[in-house]
């Protein structure tokens, strides 16, 4: 796969996942941890916002990585 390839697929993969993830952060708490108190919510949404960069950071690694020349 060319280097051009990845980053397209890649893009497309992060808006993807800027879309979805904070959808699936928002429905997790939600449905268990609405009880929560006040500084355990900021908490748990600040881990949660640091949590998106790994899945980001592997897509822009894979993204440019330079192609196989044989």
């Amino acid at each position: 796969m060319t280097q051009r390839t990845r980053k397209l697929l890649g893009t497309i993969g992060l808006i993807v996942l800027t879309i979805a993830y904070p959808l699936a952060v928002m429905q997790v708490y939600a449905t268990n941890l609405m009880g929560l108190p006040w500084w355990g919510a900021v908490l748990v949404l600040c881990v949660a916002g640091l949590l998106w960069f790994v899945p980001a950071s592997w897509l822009i690694r894979w993204m440019s990585r330079p192609d196989a020349t044989t």
